[in-house]
Parts: C-alpha cells; structure tokens; sequence
C-alpha cells in the first residue's frame, strides 16, 4: 500500500497559473463577469452581447458563477457558469426535452462560458472546463451538460462529450439568441477512466496535476441564503 501511495504521489505535479479561478459571491465580483461575458459573445453576437447583464440565472440556488482573474492586476479573463437541476430546470430544456436517461439523473449545465484574447486565453479555457468537472465530481452530479455552436462543438467532442440526440445535430437554443448548437454530455464519474483508457492529451493536466490557484471551497454556492443541498467543494473568445 505504501509502495502504491509513494507512486500516485510521483505522478502529481503541482502548477501554479498566471491567473486564478474562484466562485463568485458579490456583486462587484458579477460586475468582472459581464465584462468578460460581453467581450467574449462581442466576437461572434455583438447584437446579444450588448443586452447582457447580471441575470437571474447568476444569483440563483444551485448556482456557481466562476471567476478567473489576472494575478498581475485582478482583471477579468474568463467565466464560466454551472447550473444543477438541483432547484429548477436546465438553462437548456427551455428549447429541448432531454431523453429520460439524462432527465432522471442530475446534472449540470455550463453556460455564458467566456475568456480573454490573447496567449492566456486557451489555457484560461481548459482550465474553467477542469474547474467543471471538479465542481462536478465533488457536488456527486451524474453529467456534465454542455450546448456548443459551429465550429466550438468539435472542442468539446475532443474532450469526449458525446451528443446527447443525433449525431453532430444541432437545435436553436432560447438562452443563446436562438442559434443552433448542438447539446453534449459527459459521464463525470467515468471522466478520468474514459481520458486515461484513450491517452487522451489532457489527462495528465485533468487528473494528475494539482492546480492551487483554482479555488472552489465555498460552503453556500449561491447567493441566497439556503445553500445547494450536497457535499461542499473542497477542493471553454468563446461565448456560449
């Protein structure tokens, strides 16, 4: 047993960020948010980016809005926010009814996903979308649930989210301006199983590498006073 934990410990690594990512709890904190959420949509729906502000969505139970801020000067260089069917319905299933095998589980969708330009940008992403499973896996939620347009989907299908209707179908979508995307899932449980079996390129980074700037410990996820009823956190520009 001591010869196995000395070899789990080996394949660790620790990495620090230029950045760091935490879960939103003020509203001076969502302010940074709808910067980088109208700067991220801004490329590719300007239209869309101008309506956006604060919404509902962001101050609900069951809800964690994720920041990630520049070390150098705080400012905002990606989100990312997660929504469990702990409390209401998906973001998504305002456009789409979801086959039972997902309706009867719980689940978690990520939405207004957005990150800075530039060289930080990409690692900003993955890192937000580590951050997801984490959040995840630790809250027990059975699948991850994600909705991606044209050409952005084939990043998700990349990291092994799977269609959840047809194959590469897409479905306008209510929450993202109506434009079609297709909607991906991902089996958390089996996540770091499935990366390690297909040798896949980030599973070092996902599974074995330990990121101390990534902080998800916070006892009320929300920003109301009854908090999301599992297990408390210890431990993809793009708009969407």
């Amino acid at each position: 047993m001591e010869t196995l934990e000395r070899t789990v410990q080996t394949l660790r690594k620790r990495e620090s960020m230029p950045f760091t990512i935490r879960i939103v709890r003020e509203t001076a904190d969502l302010d940074k948010v709808i910067d980088i959420r109208r700067l991220a949509y801004a490329r590719h729906l300007p239209s869309f980016a101008e309506k956006l502000g604060i919404e509902d969505c962001d101050r609900e139970a069951g809800v964690a809005v994720l920041l990630a801020e520049a070390k150098l000067d705080g400012a905002p260089v990606g989100t990312m926010r997660i929504q469990t069917n702990e409390y209401a319905p998906l973001a998504l299933e305002q456009s789409v009814r979801l086959p039972d095998w997902l309706g009867k589980s719980r689940l978690a969708e990520a939405t207004r996903l957005g990150v800075a330009g530039g060289g930080m940008g990409r690692v900003v992403k993955v890192m937000l979308c580590k951050a997801l499973w984490l959040y995840c896996e630790q809250q027990l939620v059975d699948y991850m649930v994600i909705t991606a347009r044209s050409p952005l989907d084939r990043e998700y299908e990349a990291m092994l989210f799977e269609d959840v209707f047809g194959e590469r179908q897409f479905m306008p979508m209510a929450h993202v301006g109506g434009l079609p995307h297709r909607v991906l899932a991902k089996d958390v449980m089996a996540a770091r199983r499935r990366w390690e079996e297909a040798k896949h390129p980030l599973f070092q980074f996902m599974v074995h590498t330990d990121h101390p700037d990534l902080d998800l410990d916070l006892p009320d996820l929300s920003f109301r006073p009854e908090p999301v009823r599992c297990p408390e956190a210890s431990q993809l520009v793009y708009g969407r």
